[in-house]
């Protein structure tokens, strides 16, 4: 599979205000040196606790956040401030709540054009056009175009978030926690619209999400964050049924099940750590169950596991 996206040694750090003692301001950093790739048509799932680093990740790929270091290349050109418009067209992004991602004093035509209007793509009446082929595609009815964002339900303003980004013909969609924000009787409406899209076309997602069960009905791979850093990659497969890291496995047990039994309950233990202060060793040796002094003192080598070439962890113990 070739890479459409590659994220490169990705950090993002955030300069913090001096206190009112007066000492140096500490340096936050949100996401840690990452590297993934997205293939064309393909889902890749970012998960982890609040504060893992998810979705300044996901601002980093959609260009509403400049990297601290590393970077990032769509089909093999660097995306930079040369070229971050010109490659609007290619990524767009669906942001977590439907209510507030739309300007209440614009009609849904004019919403669902605008990405049209900004890359300066067709004419007005060819705009118009467009945003009524795709108000029908997200499935909602024709005169929704002349309609209000105030008028609509949240399912229904996050299909026209969806519509809005796919206007331009992205080849990647960010979706940022896009279920989150609904009823959980609208949530499988809008699963089931985004698996529809991406079976339409060859359309590559960036699925950001703390819903594992949403993950493993949508997600090709997936990437498990913790304190800004990848600690798991894998096929989706590998990751609910054998899953190497013990983050990844306490994630899962958090999972509620109706039925087939029960998982054994690996309880993860206290806080995440602040990012301005993070643990030494492994990032997450305060919390895990399998922490030895290796685990206090080394850092981790992110690598394949033995015999599994496409999964890879971070941990001593992942054999």
């Amino acid at each position: 599979m070739s890479a459409l996206l590659s994220i490169e040694n990705v950090s993002v750090s955030f300069q913090q205000r001096k206190t009112l003692f007066g000492r140096d301001p500490a340096s936050l950093r949100a996401v840690d040196n990452v590297s993934a790739e997205i293939g064309e048509g393909e889902t890749l799932a970012l998960v982890g606790e609040s504060g893992s680093g998810k979705t300044t990740l996901g601002h980093v790929v959609a260009g509403l956040r400049t990297p601290s270091a590393g970077e990032v290349r769509f089909r093999g050109t660097k995306l930079d401030a040369g070229n971050r418009r010109s490659a609007g067209r290619g990524i767009q992004i669906v942001f977590q709540d439907p209510f507030s991602a739309l300007d209440p004093r614009m009609p849904v035509s004019d919403i669902i054009a605008e990405p049209l209007r900004i890359q300066g793509i067709g004419t007005g009446k060819e705009r118009r056009e467009r945003a009524a082929v795709l108000v029908e595609q997200v499935g909602l009815p024709q005169d929704a175009l002349n309609r209000y964002p105030h008028e609509f339900s949240g399912g229904q303003r996050q299909r026209i978030a969806i519509a809005r980004a796919l206007a331009p013909g992205p080849e990647l969609i960010v979706a940022d926690e896009p279920l989150s924000a609904l009823d959980v009787s609208i949530q499988s409406q809008v699963l089931n619209l985004f698996r529809d899209i991406q079976e339409r076309s060859t359309l590559s997602y960036l699925f950001i999400s703390h819903d594992l069960g949403v993950v493993e009905h949508l997600a090709d791979r997936v990437a498990v964050l913790y304190l800004g850093r990848i600690i798991e990659l894998a096929p989706r497969e590998d990751i609910f049924t054998r899953p190497a890291h013990p983050y990844t496995r306490a994630l899962l047990d958090s999972m509620p099940r109706i039925g087939g039994g029960r998982r054994r309950k690996r309880a993860i233990k206290g806080e995440m750590p602040s990012p301005l202060n993070p643990p030494p060793g492994c990032v997450f040796h305060p919390r895990c169950p399998l922490a030895q002094d290796i685990c206090r003192s080394t850092v981790p080598v992110f690598e394949p596991i033995a015999g599994r070439p496409t999964h890879s962890a971070a941990c001593h113990f992942k054999e």
